[in-house]
């Protein structure tokens, strides 16, 4: 650990498929998680790391996941004005070993969570069902979403309607919900004859 923490703070760019949202990946670990900021209110209180980013007139919402920032701007900018300052500042950001996201926020976001209703509790063979989707989800859905600087999770189960709740990039992006119908919905209903349709809400 204390050599890598000596070794240069690496930075490159990947394109997402939303055009809005630049996925800026580090040889750092940054979050062992997942925090999606989509305004500045609650960045301030969780994110000193997104506090920062906010602060830049060009910046709409900041998600951070494991080793990579996911960036989406407003769309006065283009992204050729304001990658390179970007990549600078979020590199400096973390070599001068700035705070990522604050202890505790993976409780609050629960908490947020339970409040909104995201966390229903389901009994008998729903909640076997709940299970097995959460499962395919987590195991086939969330690693290729991740590849494209977003995040996915399971909302609810309600008469074989399945919703889930779509983070960073993938929120507003135009071809997510080309990738949820065709690619998750079809899955799920493959995998899981009780599924009639997934919908999608924004994180």
């Amino acid at each position: 650990m204390e050599t890598l923490s000596k070794s240069p703070v690496m930075l490159y760019t990947e394109q997402t498929p939303n055009p809005e949202s630049l996925k800026f990946v580090t040889n750092r670990m940054l979050y062992k998680g997942t925090a999606d900021f989509r305004e500045a209110e609650l960045a301030l209180d969780w994110s000193p790391l997104a506090t920062a980013l906010f602060e830049l007139p060009y910046v709409r919402g900041v998600y951070i996941c494991n080793n990579f920032v996911t960036i989406t701007k407003e769309l006065a900018f283009a992204w050729e004005d304001i990658m390179l300052l970007l990549k600078d500042f979020i590199k400096n950001y973390i070599d001068e070993g700035g705070e990522i996201v604050k202890e505790g926020f993976e409780e609050e976001k629960n908490r947020i969570e339970e409040e909104t209703g995201t966390a229903y509790q389901y009994t008998g063979d729903e909640a076997e069902l709940v299970q097995k989707i959460k499962e395919l989800i987590d195991t086939y859905v969330k690693p290729a979403v991740e590849m494209d600087g977003g995040n996915i999770e399971f909302k609810s189960f309600d008469k074989g309607k399945v919703t889930v709740i779509l983070q960073g990039s993938c929120s507003g992006c135009p071809s997510s919900t080309v990738t949820l119908k065709a690619g998750i919905e079809g899955m799920l209903k493959r995998m899981i004859p009780e599924v009639t349709e997934v919908i999608s809400e924004m994180g």
